[in-house]
Parts: C-alpha cells; structure tokens; sequence
C-alpha cells in the first residue's frame, strides 16, 4: 500500500454511483481512445481529496484530506493535511516522502509493488495507454460523459495482493480511485472541487 497511500490511490468518503458497473457494458474501443485523448489534453490539475482506508487491522476507517496537483506528463503530488501534514510527490521517476523534518527519495523502479498503484493515476490523468496497459487489464465501462476504468492486475503476483483498481470519472475528470486487496481491505480517494492556483 506504499504506493497507494503515497500518491492518494486509496480510498475516500463518498463515491457517486455510476450509471453500469464495467461488468454491465462491453468495452468500446473509440471512446476509450476519445476518453485517453480528453484526459491528456488537460495539462494541469489542483483539487481537493478526501481518503478512507478500510483496513481489516483496524477497528475504524482511517480518514484524510488535502490537495492533489497534477502537470502532465508525470508530476503528481498529494498534500496531506489532515489528520497529519505528509507530502507525496512524484515526478521524473522519483518518489519523494516528507513528514515534519523526514524527508526521503526512491526511485520509481526500485519499487516494483508499488509502481502498478502509482501508474494507475498518473496513466490515466495522463490519458497514457501504454502505461496503463503495462500493469493491467483494461476495461472501459460507461461513456464519456460519465465513465469507468477497471484495472485488474497484469502480474500473478501483484493479482495475490490486488484484486482490482475502479477509476471512475466523468468528461476529462476522474473523481474517484478505489483499491479493492484481495483479502477484503479497501481504499478510495474521492477528488473534490478545483483549488486555486
């Protein structure tokens, strides 16, 4: 969950439902491509977020807010700060952790369990199939004014630990990511209102 709780890829307090689920609707090649298009033409993004953690280990959901920020292709920052100041960024490759005075940097690489659930979001904000592909199985549910990506792991491996990840958004906007592990713990970030600059 390193990855997931560095970038914001967990869970949150209120995920509107969608018109189908991506088990209801076949995939539709064109406006999947037409979604990855409206996706990469947004250059820059600074929201709000809202985190819920449902872990099995805990008796009560873990909750955070802040901000994400997003500039294409690869910079993605996730601004704790509540319950406790934590920044998360991502760019160039590199994974930066701050907490108070701590401050620590690692290679997107040098975490091959991690890197599919920080792909997730930066692929899609980024409208970057080929990235996505990399990682998971895609499919693409809805339409493009309101729509979901079910990503199933690629890897056996990370498939042990990862059920599935649901991205759901609506135009050139994603509004929710919810991580279901397969032994039942669940996350999901619900972005919010645009922030200002």
């Amino acid at each position: 969950m390193l990855a997931c709780a560095a970038l914001g890829c967990t869970s949150t307090l209120c995920v509107r439902p969608l018109p189908c689920s991506a088990a209801e609707s076949p995939t539709d090649p064109a406006a999947f491509e037409q979604l990855l298009q409206r996706l990469a033409a947004r250059r820059h993004g600074h929201v709000a977020f809202t985190e819920v953690q449902q872990l099995s280990i805990l008796d009560a959901p873990l909750h955070s807010s802040g901000e994400l920020l997003y500039d294409a292709p690869d910079r993605l920052e996730k601004r704790t700060l509540e319950p406790r100041a934590e920044d998360l960024l991502l760019e160039n490759g590199t994974l930066t952790m701050e907490r108070g005075h701590r401050r620590r940097s690692v290679a997107l690489r040098d975490l091959p369990q991690a890197a599919p659930f920080i792909e997730s979001l930066r692929a899609t904000l980024a409208g970057d199939r080929a990235a996505l592909e990399r990682y998971f199985t895609v499919h693409f549910s809805g339409n493009l004014d309101r729509w979901t990506l079910e990503l199933t792991p690629a890897d056996a491996l990370l498939r042990r630990s990862v059920r599935r990840i649901l991205i759901a958004g609506e135009d050139d906007r994603v509004r929710s990511v919810v991580i279901e592990q397969s032994d039942g713990d669940r996350s999901t970030l619900t972005i919010g209102a645009d922030l200002a600059p």
